[in-house]
């Protein structure tokens, strides 16, 4: 039988990370650690080319268009829609629920935990079935990888979807409803190019949306740095198709590694993979002994997530294997 999954927003915000705290209980020092528990791409895009006036002036209009442009392009974005850049998907995700009046949202667990909370927040009544005024979908979820369809997005006077990991798996993509009334797409930076730090998200939508989200987030949102960045790496094709090639090769030898073990694979994307474990408190345990952060969740005492290891740093997690 299925364990029961908590979506009350109103309980703790659980996210991956949170190395001090694994510090100040197993030791050593932050070089020594190995942070596991985030979907982000250990081998991150190389910034080159900023300069001395992107951080010293005001974000350039020119070069916030250079971004939306690059944007688009990159993700084959549909005529009739907008793009907004943004500090961070997370920023986007905190305003959406104010595009519509608070009523019922329909999200299904285990999913982020933030569009709950975001919508909890505004007034909204978080629930797991239909009918409801509003949905999200995760696409692909975190943190079991499952992909949505087209058929998934409708009937609803507000449709969330989130595609923050569908970089890796771009043939998926549902980029084409964000043509459609009341549907916002919300694509992530930090995680396909490993670039977190930088904070840039982007929401794409019908232009009369845009302008309201436009209008939540205020002027110069996205800083001189995130928007060269930006743009280079959306530019960037060749680095994105290998990127796509090596993650998978390292999901799969994460996969062997870990199945070898007793660990059976519950989903995932080549940026993070959902074993099912007898007792997942005690898989992170053993790891951290080793100094390898994983993820466990609040709701499931037999998932647990990890990240993909940078290149250097694998013999450690075989080690701690």
């Amino acid at each position: 039988m299925a364990e029961p999954i908590d979506i009350d927003p109103r309980a703790k915000r659980d996210h991956g990370g949170g190395l001090a705290a694994a510090r100040a209980q197993f030791g050593g020092t932050a070089q020594d650690w190995v942070d596991l528990s985030t979907g982000i791409n250990p081998a991150p895009y190389p910034v080159q080319g900023l300069t001395a006036q992107d951080w010293a002036a005001l974000p350039d209009h020119d070069a916030f268009e250079r971004l939306v442009d690059a944007a688009r392009a990159f993700w084959t974005a549909p005529d009739g829609a907008a793009i907004l850049p943004a500090p961070g998907a997370s920023a986007l995700i905190a305003r959406l629920p104010m595009l519509a009046a608070p009523a019922q949202v329909e999200i299904t667990p285990p999913t982020y935990n933030e569009h709950a909370a975001a919508f909890s927040t505004q007034g909204w009544q978080v629930t797991d079935h239909a009918p409801a005024q509003a949905r999200v979908l995760v696409h692909p979820n975190n943190p079991d990888g499952r992909l949505w369809t087209k058929d998934d997005a409708t009937g609803h006077d507000l449709i969330v979807i989130d595609e923050s990991f569908c970089d890796v798996t771009p043939e998926a993509s549902l980029i084409q409803l964000a043509a459609d009334p009341n549907t916002v797409i919300l694509k992530s930076f930090g995680k396909f190019w490993g670039l977190a730090g930088l904070r840039l998200g982007f929401a794409i939508a019908r232009p009369e949306i845009i302008a309201r989200l436009n209008d939540m987030t205020g002027p110069w949102a996205v800083s001189g740095p995130a928007l060269r960045v930006g743009t280079q790496a959306l530019q960037d094709q060749a680095w994105a198709e290998a990127t796509r090639i090596q993650l998978a090769c390292d999901a799969d030898r994460l996969d062997n590694l870990m199945t070898n073990k007793g660990a059976k694979l519950a989903g995932g994307t080549s940026l993070f993979r959902l074993y099912r474990v007898n007792d997942a408190k005690t898989w992170q345990d053993r790891l951290a002994e080793h100094h390898i952060w994983s993820r466990i969740f609040p709701y499931s005492e037999t998932f647990l997530r990890l990240g993909l290891p940078p290149a250097d740093r694998w013999e450690q997690l075989e080690r701690a294997l």
